[in-house]
């Protein structure tokens, strides 16, 4: 059973639906590897678009909800998908920049979710003269092949700032096997237990969608809930008595702040597993956690493109501070310095690191990309860091521009190269700075045309009419000129010095 607030569907009704859909998509051309679109918040049709898919052996594109009109037509374009399926109240941001010969299905956005977001009730409908998601699927009949399964691509952004689609290779039988085993280490869900999973996180992003789908194959009971809210969060647990959720760090910073009468008030002895991951987690944050829910408290390192090869319990949380975890069965993790040559125990260089019972993955159209991340089998996730005796992975700083802003990974390049084309910007630096509840949030440096009259509200409103909101600055400071190196590139190392010394406020 799936549960969104007021509404639920068995696994039949479901499964139902799926053959449907998938009979569905084959009559529009869904078939051999053609990708699909898939804008949803989480939903009973976000299910149904995945698995129906998967079923035709093409890979979902999940798009995230936030990204504005261009953002969501470069990714339709580089994917190939030439079928979208979107909730209604997203439509507006969207609607003016969808290739024409789009086939846009629309599904009408459900009043949990409705109310979670403050959508107007005339958003939520299917507007006249669209396809209506249910009306489509429920015309066709089910599909009866056995299914042939697929993998989701997820589009990833670059240090160029142009994303990128992960697209993993098939997996023979003996693997998929082995990822099963990798999942229930890392996730804690296995088949045949009575779990009950909690969806708190949006499934664009490639860990929540592959913890929910886990939890769909497996028939888990799972609790969708429309928008993180921590007290809300509490409640579902209690009424729902949850087993299992995926979290992030910045979820738990959020749950610590409630009044300790708040936090009280609720039974949370049902919790069995959570797991967290991507963003380090404070060191404090975690024994908070740990104290209040009990030994439940699991963390991963891995990404979009290597898997998760790094994993850890509460105990060992306890006894390594700060660790993000060790290598798991099939997980292999390395330390090179700049020279190519392997790091010592204990000395700090770029990580690389693969979860090799899964399978490899290929950039969407991009083989030299590929290429260019690869080291000697193994993939870097811009992280410094080092490895002690006993093979526990310790963070020191971040290689790249990456920021990660409450989970979520943001490259400055794209938010420059967007910037850097308003009148009166003469040259921009973006970066992240420490944040207490988002871990990183951004800071932006603009050096102003001369005369020109820039201001940080007219900044943000430019960037909102590029970018999805998350990528907007809330800092933004000006400055005469930007610290350069002596090939002319901005000094961000510089930059992040001032700040520190408080110098930027």
């Amino acid at each position: 059973m799936i549960i969104s607030g007021d509404r639920q569907i068995s696994y039949g009704d479901i499964h139902a639906r799926i053959a449907r859909a998938a009979g569905g998509f084959r009559a529009l051309g869904v078939q051999g590897g053609k990708p699909v679109g898939m804008m949803l918040r989480n939903d009973f049709a976000l299910f149904e678009v995945v698995a129906a898919s998967a079923a035709l052996g093409s890979p979902v594109v999940p798009i995230n909800w936030h990204l504005k009109a261009d953002e969501v037509a470069y990714i339709l374009s580089d994917s190939g998908a030439d079928t979208l399926v979107c909730h209604a109240d997203l439509l507006p941001q969207i609607r003016d920049g969808l290739p024409p010969a789009i086939k846009l299905l629309v599904v009408t956005t459900p009043p949990e979710i409705a109310a979670a977001y403050g959508v107007a009730p005339a958003l939520t409908r299917v507007p006249d003269g669209m396809t209506d998601w249910d009306v489509w699927r429920d015309k066709h009949q089910p599909l009866t092949d056995a299914p042939i399964g697929g993998a989701p691509m997820f589009y990833t952004s670059g240090t160029t700032g142009l994303p990128k689609g992960v697209k993993r290779k098939p997996m023979p039988s003996e693997q998929q096997a082995a990822a099963a085993r990798v999942g229930a280490i890392t996730y804690g869900v296995k088949p045949n237990e009575k779990q009950v999973i909690l969806m708190n996180g949006p499934m664009y992003h490639s860990a929540p969608h592959s913890y929910g789908m886990l939890a769909f194959r497996n028939g888990c009971v799972i609790v969708l809930e429309p928008r993180f809210d921590p007290e809300d969060l509490l409640q579902l647990i209690e009424r729902h008595r949850v087993t299992h959720m995926h979290m992030v760090p910045t979820m738990f910073v959020r749950l610590l702040r409630l009044p300790e009468e708040t936090r009280r008030r609720y039974d949370l002895s049902s919790l069995r597993f959570i797991v967290h991951g991507a963003a380090p987690c404070p060191v404090d944050v975690k024994r908070a956690m740990i104290e209040w829910w009990g030994p439940v408290i699991n963390e991963y390192l891995g990404s979009t493109e290597t898997g998760i090869p790094v994993w850890h319990s509460s105990a060992e949380a306890l006894a390594k501070p700060g660790t993000v975890g060790r290598a798991i069965e099939g997980g292999i993790v390395k330390i090179f310095r700049p020279d190519g040559t392997q790091c010592d125990v204990g000395e700090p260089g770029e990580i690389f690191m693969r979860q090799k019972l899964i399978s490899d993955f290929d950039y969407h159209g991009n083989a030299k990309a590929r290429a260019e991340a690869d080291h000697d089998g193994l993939i870097s996730v811009g992280d410094v860091g080092y490895l002690d005796a006993d093979g526990y992975l310790f963070l020191c700083d971040r290689k790249r521009d990456m920021v990660i802003s409450g989970g979520v990974n943001i490259y400055p390049a794209e938010i420059e190269n967007a910037l850097i084309g308003m009148a009166g910007v003469r040259d921009c630096a973006v970066f992240g700075v420490p944040d207490d509840e988002y871990g990183e949030r951004l800071f932006a440096c603009v050096e102003p045309e001369a005369g020109s009259t820039l201001s940080v509200a007219a900044i943000q409103d430019f960037l909102r009419d590029k970018l999805a909101n998350f990528k907007v600055p809330k800092d933004i400071r000006f400055m005469d000129a930007l610290p350069r190196e002596a090939t002319g590139k901005i000094f961000k190392r510089k930059l992040r010095d001032l700040y520190r010394e408080g110098q930027l406020g």
